[in-house]
């Protein structure tokens, strides 16, 4: 920025004239022009005089009068401090409020988000107390002979009606941590996950009971157990006593299953596979999940048939005993899963469009083993 006390000093000097010389041609003292000269504003007894003076000096000069009056306001202003009022920012009175007012409506909400929908305490408790009431209550189940899910919990009781028809056999759940403990008329039984075990009601030497352990906790006893129930004369193939049950499941010559490769019909089509062996015959589940549309036709162990129509994301899941049989009238949109013992297994399947026909079952070996296949029919 232009210096008034410079430009009059500098045109002063360029006409060579002494500060004596100006004082005396403007009657202005020498000290007030040097003070002019060097912007000196506290020399001058107000701000009256020193504008004055300056355009007095600047005429005499030739200088523009004007322009250095200019520069004078312009120099007072950035040498006066800003007013205090200007610096201090007030914030309106409501903002105040309003902020605390937002962040309250934020704490209750992140509040009320963590309880119901993090924490799902409520959910929680209900949960806990209807547990907690399962399993201090106690049940009784009235054995019909016909295959029955159930979870048993500590003081549950199973009802067999008895060989004379006299009342019931009283078979009590002992406990549930880590294995099924159920105590019968002639002692206790322990039963392990995944195990099941033909139990003697009549002291007959002879199972009338078969039950097998799908679920348990094997830390947490007030989970209960999740329980399968069926007679040895249900149709199902006996866990216990492989022997006396044995013409309920075909008979094959041992050079007729290949274990786990495919065997070819005369054609060189597949005609069956082989997808576990065990010595012993055990429930087992299939799982369709379906990529397109198709009929499905399906049944399990011989008891009524089931149809239907399916689309994409549809899904069926059917457990069996010995035997599942599916007619499908498009089986490349199904993808198979069988699920036995603690083993899935993928089951190829045909091409698109093909009607195909499929029984899963066990079949019994020759020497003994029990085999899980997958057999094509025509």
């Amino acid at each position: 920025m232009e210096s008034y006390g410079d430009i009059l000093r500098q045109v002063r000097e360029d006409k060579g004239l002494t500060v004596t010389e100006v004082a005396k041609a403007t009657s202005i003292s020498e000290s007030y022009i040097k003070a002019l000269e060097t912007e000196d504003v506290q020399a001058f007894p107000g701000e009256t005089y020193l504008i004055g003076f300056l355009r007095n000096y600047s005429n005499y000069l030739g200088a523009d009068t004007e322009s250095l009056i200019k520069y004078y306001n312009a120099a007072q202003r950035q040498a006066s401090p800003v007013p205090k009022e200007l610096l201090e920012k007030h914030a309106p009175k409501f903002v105040v409020p309003l902020i605390i007012t937002i962040f309250a409506i934020l704490l209750v909400s992140f509040g009320f988000f963590m309880y119901f929908y993090v924490l799902k305490v409520p959910a929680r408790q209900a949960e806990k107390a209807q547990k907690a009431l399962e399993s201090t209550k106690i049940h009784q189940y009235e054995f019909s002979g016909e295959i029955q899910n159930v979870r048993l919990y500590t003081g549950d009781q199973i009802l067999i009606p008895s060989a004379d028809g006299q009342g019931n056999v009283v078979l009590t759940v002992a406990d549930t941590k880590g294995a099924l403990a159920i105590l019968t008329p002639y002692g206790r039984q322990v039963i392990e996950l995944s195990e099941e075990r033909g139990i003697d009601v009549n002291n007959d030497n002879a199972p009338e009971i078969i039950l097998y352990v799908s679920d348990v906790d094997v830390k947490d006893g007030s989970r209960g157990a999740e329980v399968r129930m069926l007679s040895v004369g249900s149709g199902y193939v006996s866990f216990v006593d492989v022997e006396k049950t044995a013409d309920a499941v075909e008979e094959t010559k041992a050079d007729e299953i290949p274990v786990r490769v495919e065997s070819n019909g005369a054609d060189g089509a597949t005609k069956r596979t082989v997808i576990k062996e065990d010595t012993r015959a055990y429930p087992f589940t299939v799982n369709i999940t379906f990529r397109g549309s198709c009929v499905l036709r399906y049944r399990s162990d011989r008891k009524d048939t089931v149809e239907g129509y399916y689309t994409t994301g549809d899904t069926v899941t059917v457990s069996s005993q010995n035997g599942f049989r599916i007619w499908s009238s498009n089986i490349n949109v199904m993808k198979i899963q069988v699920i036995a013992g603690l083993g899935t297994y993928d089951i190829s399947v045909g091409k698109a469009g093909e009607v195909e026909v499929e029984d899963i079952k066990w079949v019994r070996d020759s020497d003994g083993m029990y085999r899980l296949v997958v057999e094509k029919l025509d």
